[in-house]
C-alpha cells in the first residue's frame, strides 16, 4: 500500500488504498452479513434509521442509531474533508449507542452524498460557510424529528472546523461541543506535523524521509500548498505514528468501508472520488482556518486530544483551551492515541462521554 494520504483524515483515497481495490469477493459479502446482523438494533425502544434529507440545496445521507430513543443525541461531524464516518462507525460506535443516540451524516461531496448529487450542482457550494449552514440545518431537523431540546455536537478533524463554527453561530442548539483532533490554526498544525516528522526521521537516520521532507521545506512556508506537497507532509508524520499511535499505517481504517453494512462497493469508490472533487475547491480556504481569536465560547467545550496526534497536533488545542472562557471547559488527554481516538481508545472515549459530557445535558 502506498502511504500517500492527504490532510486530516486522509483525503486521497483514490491515490492510496481505494484506488487499488478490485470488486470485493463473496467472502466480503458474507462478512458484511455477519457485521450487519451483529450491528442490528432490535431493541423496540431503539433507533436505527438511514435516510436522505434535503439540506443546503442538496440531498445528504443521514444515519441515526441508538438503543434507547430517550437518550441524548450526539450529532457527529466527520473529518476529511469528504472522509465519511458512516462506513466505519460499525468498528467503534456500538457501545456508545447504549447511552446516546448517534447521528452521522455524509457531508456534501462525501461518500453516499457524493453519489446522490450532480457534481455540477455541487461545484460552487464547497465552501466552509455552506458546510456550517448544513450542520446547523441538520441539527434543527434532528432536534425536531427526535423531539429533543438540544444536541451534543461532536466534530472530528476537518469536522471540527465545521462544528466549531456551528457552535459559535447557533449555541442555542447544543448542550456542549466535543472536539476530537481539533483544528485551531491550520498552518500551525501543518508546521508542527512536519517538524515532528523531521525530528523522527533525523533520530532514526531515515535518508528517504529526510530527502522528501527537504523537498517541501519550509512547510507550509510561503510557497503554494499543492497536492504534491501535502502528500509528503502527510506521509511521514503518519508513518511515524501521527495518525494511529505506534503504527506506520492505518489499514484497518481504510479497508473497513468494504465491510460496512451501510455501503455498497459503488459507495466505497465514491469516497475517493469525493475526496478528489473536494480537495482543490476547499484547500485555499481551509489553509486560512484560525480560531486563535476566539476567546469566549458560549457552551461547555470538551477537547479530546491524542497525545501522539501529528495529523492535527494537540498542542495548539491545549494552549487555546487554557486561555478561552466558557461555561465549562476541559481537555482530556488520550495517552495511547494519535488522531483516531474513537478507534484507538474507544473505552476511554465512552467513559469520558459518560463522566464529563453527559452531565451537562440538562
Amino acid at each position: 500500500m502506498r502511504n500517500k494520504f492527504l490532510f486530516l483524515t486522509l483525503l486521497l483515497y483514490s491515490m492510496g488504498l481505494f484506488g487499488q481495490h478490485k470488486q470485493p469477493s463473496d467472502e466480503y459479502a458474507k462478512a458484511k452479513e455477519i457485521i450487519q446482523d451483529l450491528d442490528s438494533i432490535v431493541n423496540p425502544n431503539g433507533i436505527q434509521e438511514r435516510y436522505k434529507v434535503h439540506i443546503g440545496g442538496v440531498d445528504q445521507w443521514v444515519y441515526a442509531r441508538g438503543q434507547n430513543k430517550e437518550n441524548p443525541i450526539i450529532l457527529f461531524v466527520h473529518g476529511g474533508p469528504a472522509s465519511p464516518i458512516s462506513p466505519v462507525m460499525w468498528m467503534f460506535q456500538r457501545p456508545i449507542e447504549e447511552y446516546f443516540t448517534v447521528v452521522n451524516y455524509d457531508q456534501r461531496g462525501s461518500g453516499k452524498t457524493y453519489n446522490a448529487n450532480d457534481t455540477l450542482h455541487l461545484n460552487n457550494t464547497i465552501k466552509i460557510t455552506q458546510y456550517v449552514d448544513d450542520a446547523i440545518q441538520l441539527a434543527e431537523l434532528i432536534k425536531k424529528k427526535y423531539k429533543k431540546k438540544k444536541l451534543i455536537l461532536m466534530g472530528h478533524s476537518w469536522g471540527t472546523v465545521i462544528s466549531m463554527n456551528a457552535a459559535l453561530k447557533r449555541p442555542d442548539l447544543f448542550y456542549a461541543y466535543v472536539g476530537i483532533g481539533q483544528i485551531i490554526n491550520t498552518k500551525d498544525n501543518e508546521r508542527l506535523s512536519v517538524d515532528y516528522a523531521l525530528k523522527e526521521a533525523t533520530r532514526l537516520n531515515n535518508s528517504t524521509a529526510l530527502k522528501e521532507l527537504a523537498s517541501i521545506a519550509p512547510y507550509p512556508g510561503n510557497t503554494p500548498v499543492t497536492r504534491a506537497r501535502i502528500i509528503v507532509a502527510r506521509k511521514w508524520p503518519q508513518y511515524y505514528g501521527g495518525l494511529t499511535a505506534f503504527k506506520n499505517d492505518s489499514k484497518y481504517f481504510f479497508q473497513a468501508p468494504l465491510l460496512s453494512p451501510e455501503y455498497s462497493y459503488e459507495d466505497v469508490k465514491a469516497i475517493g472520488k469525493g475526496s478528489l472533487f473536494t480537495l482543490e475547491k476547499i484547500l485555499p480556504e481551509f489553509l486560512n482556518v484560525n480560531f486563535k481569536n476566539v476567546h469566549q465560547f458560549p457552551i461547555p467545550v470538551f477537547m479530546f486530544m491524542g497525545r501522539h496526534d501529528y495529523t492535527t497536533p494537540s498542542e495548539p488545542t491545549s494552549q487555546w483551551l487554557q486561555n478561552v472562557k466558557a461555561p465549562v471547559k476541559k481537555g482530556i488527554w488520550f495517552e495511547n492515541s494519535a488522531h483516531m481516538i474513537p478507534f484507538e481508545e474507544p473505552g476511554k472515549m465512552l467513559v469520558t462521554l459518560l463522566n464529563e459530557v453527559k452531565p451537562v445535558c440538562k
